[in-house]
């Protein structure tokens, strides 16, 4: 918390935008929204059919190949010059606090914890729950060496058993240079943070 509060981007007792950006889209308010997602039907939400895809040998991949796969939404995992990343890993089937309220799409969940090799390096680019899952992240625990996420967002590897020493918690516009010349940018997006009722 004392690293945070000393972020130029921490300011009235939370991080704010670089630019000002509304919570809600003009017009609508809280209970609309709640409302039409608990109550009203929109068409086209979900696939009709099976979402195609090709699942790679993770585990069996040379060391000196580079190699980019997507999960879907923004979990990727990286093999590049030798060194291997995973950002935000969504491995359970749900993206969301309550189970079975954000399910992925069929044909999109072929991949687990136990199709990844060793990871050099997870990055986590803030703790919404469709890019931190707190059943992915456990079930990876072991073959993680460095975590890299936002100011604030290590609490949650901290709280869940994480060594403190392979957590880096970097702020906006800072940067973390790892070994074999591999240097990791952080940028600032027009997002928000948070978990729970708690941003």
């Amino acid at each position: 918390m004392e690293l945070i509060k000393t972020s130029a981007n921490y300011k009235n007792g939370k991080f704010q935008n670089i630019s000002f950006t509304s919570v809600l889209t003009e017009g609508y308010s809280m209970t609309v929204i709640m409302w039409d997602f608990l109550f009203k039907k929109f068409p086209r939400q979900k696939p009709t059919d099976i979402i195609p895809s090709i699942k790679t040998d993770l585990l069996k991949l040379p060391s000196d190949s580079n190699v980019l796969v997507w999960f879907g939404h923004s979990s990727y995992f990286m093999q590049v010059g030798g060194k291997r990343f995973l950002i935000d890993p969504v491995f359970s089937g749900n993206a969301a606090p309550i189970p079975g309220n954000n399910k992925s799409f069929n044909g999109t969940d072929i991949y687990t914890a136990a199709d990844m090799p060793e990871i050099d390096c997870l990055l986590i680019t803030h703790d919404h729950y469709d890019h931190l899952d707190y059943e992915t992240v456990i079930a990876l625990k072991d073959k993680i060496k460095t975590v890299i996420c936002g100011l604030g967002v290590g609490s949650h590897f901290e709280h869940w058993g994480f060594d403190k020493n392979v957590i880096i918690e970097k702020d906006w516009n800072e940067h973390v240079t790892l070994d074999k010349g591999f240097t990791i940018h952080t940028a600032p997006a027009r997002h928000f943070s948070g978990r729970g009722f708690t941003r």
